[in-house]
């Protein structure tokens, strides 16, 4: 491509994620009657307004991507084989149990760490549990459609060597994953990254986006649940502000490895059957 039409990728779908969460939180101050339509506490409404506008952005990026680039839309899902949905739920199975793992360790060894407050379930408790069932996976593949599908390629099309190319995609689409998280806690920051660095090694070892797609699942669905159970009861609040993150977050670092791990094994005995 055109040295310029990877930057229309790396701009557009953050415009629209903030044009849309802007409007939507807006809207949703209203219907609350909220004072401050813009803090960071996590209501049922304000929820599913973010995860709808973030799916939506991973849309646009991948329509975007695939208008300027001039390739199919589907080669960006995955490429040289068709979308495989039973990759999908294996990898989903297999990266719900890692990442259920990692949040027991996390609980057992450091449970001050995620912030949370206590069990607690309201009608607040329930109704954030059902947006988070129903659309954080929307949220989730959004963002791996994005980062993954949209991002990487296109970043990876400045250098022509392939893996030069595939190592400036992973870089740009990990930085532009942390960047776009907002946080200028150095752990959480640098766990951001370490996300998409290893979601992007999925996605390249796989040849699709159903094994990265899957763990951000699991990862957002599962953290989302306890979360919520863990608010007592009340909207809890994303905090992503210095000192907000510390050393617990390597045995998350830890499942991510394991994650990619898992799925370098099975495309390995994969390609070795056919």
């Amino acid at each position: 491509m055109s040295w310029w039409k990877p930057l229309v990728v790396l701009a557009v779908p953050p415009l629209v994620m903030l044009l849309l969460q802007v409007l939507s939180w807006q809207l949703v101050g209203v219907i609350e009657g909220s004072e401050d339509p813009m803090s960071p506490t996590m209501t049922p409404l304000k929820s599913l307004a973010i995860n709808l506008s973030i799916g939506a952005s991973g849309a646009v990026a991948i329509v975007l991507l695939a208008r300027v680039a001039r390739v199919p839309w589907r080669s960006l899902i995955s490429s040289p084989r068709a979308f495989d949905a039973r990759r999908l739920g294996t990898y989903l199975v297999a990266a719900a149990l890692l990442v259920g793992a990692g949040i027991g360790v996390t609980a057992l060894v450091a449970p001050d760490s995620p912030g949370w407050v206590g069990f607690g379930v309201s009608g607040t408790t329930v109704a954030l549990l059902v947006v988070t069932v129903l659309t954080t996976p929307l949220q989730s593949a959004g963002e791996e459609l994005w980062w993954r599908s949209a991002v990487l390629p296109a970043a990876a099309s400045w250098v022509r060597a392939v893996r030069p190319a595939l190592a400036v995609g992973i870089v740009v689409s990990s930085l532009g994953f942390a960047v776009l998280h907002g946080s200028n806690d150095p752990w959480l920051f640098g766990y951001y990254t370490f996300i998409g660095f290893c979601t992007g090694l999925m996605a390249i070892i796989s040849r699709g986006i159903e094994a990265p797609v899957a763990f951000h699942v699991a990862n957002n669905v599962l953290f989302g649940i306890v979360n919520t159970v863990m608010a007592d009861g009340e909207p809890y609040a994303i905090d992503r502000s210095t000192d907000s993150g510390d050393a617990s977050l390597l045995i998350l670092a830890a499942v991510n490895i394991a994650m990619v791990a898992l799925v370098w094994r099975r495309e390995r005995r994969i390609r070795a059957a056919s």
